[in-house]
């Protein structure tokens, strides 16, 4: 496995991070039991993944749970592994943004959260974003956290929160970023890339949407989240079907690597940008960790820009 460096910080995470959004068991298609989880904790740190990221809002709770259970039960990896968690936008007042970092603490059952990003702006409740930063500040200087980070915040909201902040800075930035979805390049990638702040990949793969494993006939059902994600609707995954799929999969056969290896190794050569594929199971996670360690030729790289660059995707769906 490879490593970086967390933004400007000395701490060291792994080039491919584990994302824990399925171990809440609300959002994927049926319930996810912890024995499960553990065996894919397990296989990732077995493999040197040693960042894993979870929410608050990843079934309640239950995410951050099954994260802290697992690695007290696997004994002794507490100081190898780095663990990122969220804050919903909604607990952004000053008094909820304390009490949401104890919580998940508890849940997690760790001394310190090593980086806790705030999931989403106060789009809804009209928090200041300096009263949000000083409750963060003050989880520093408490020992309650180590790091902070924020989460799907634009260019502007998150120098508007740098701003605010008096001792400390933000060391990352999680955005929607994969070879489908490319808005994060257009003034937020260069900025994070300027200023020596990580890019934490959510949704690297498109759920799953860049393999090649759904086609316009064959989209996600009974239950799953991305029935109605407008990545899997019809016309664009027709779009992608028919342009990237091709080409990803025969980059695949040369490289001797699955799609999801492609794409991921895709997104790992632009810097600083780690992503946190999820996994169901301990052989996605094995699939995941083998996207580090080699990395495609310039011009497959180049070939890949230009042909996501092609794809129309709407979120305009009805």
């Amino acid at each position: 496995m490879e490593y970086i460096n967390l933004g400007k910080t000395e701490l060291k995470i792994s080039r491919i991070g584990l994302g824990a959004w399925q171990f809440g068991g609300d959002a994927w298609g049926g319930p996810y039991e912890y024995g499960v989880a553990k065996e894919v904790i397990a296989k990732a740190i077995e493999l040197g993944i040693n960042f894993i990221d979870t929410a608050a809002v990843y079934g309640r709770g239950r995410s951050e749970e099954f994260v802290g259970r697992a690695i007290k039960e696997l004994g002794g990896i507490r100081d190898h592994v780095v663990i990122a968690t969220k804050i919903p936008g909604d607990w952004h007042r000053y008094d909820d943004v304390l009490k949401a970092a104890r919580r998940s603490r508890e849940r997690l059952g760790v001394d310190v959260i090593d980086l806790l990003q705030l999931h989403w702006p106060a789009c809804w409740h009209n928090v200041p974003i300096c009263e949000t930063m000083r409750a963060m500040e003050r989880l520093v200087d408490d020992g309650v956290i180590r790091y902070i980070g924020v989460s799907n915040y634009p260019l502007q909201l998150l120098e508007a929160a740098r701003s605010c902040l008096k001792k400390n800075d933000i060391v990352s930035s999680q955005n929607r970023y994969n070879l489908i979805e490319r808005d994060v390049e257009k003034e937020l990638l260069p900025y994070l890339q300027r200023e020596g702040i990580t890019l934490i990949a959510w949704s690297p793969l498109a759920k799953g949407a860049v393999t090649g494993k759904y086609s316009p006939e064959n989209r996600p059902r009974g239950g799953d989240l991305r029935e109605n994600e407008p990545v899997f609707y019809p016309d664009n995954l027709k779009e992608i079907s028919t342009k990237l799929t091709p080409v990803i999969k025969e980059l695949a056969s040369k490289y001797g690597k699955t799609p999801a290896q492609i794409a991921l190794n895709w997104l790992i050569m632009h810097g600083n940008v780690v992503p946190i594929p999820g996994a169901k199971n301990a052989a996605q996670v094995v699939e995941n960790a083998g996207a580090a360690g080699w990395r495609l030729s310039e011009e497959d790289f180049r070939r890949l820009d230009e042909v996501s660059r092609s794809l129309v995707i709407t979120y305009v769906t009805w």
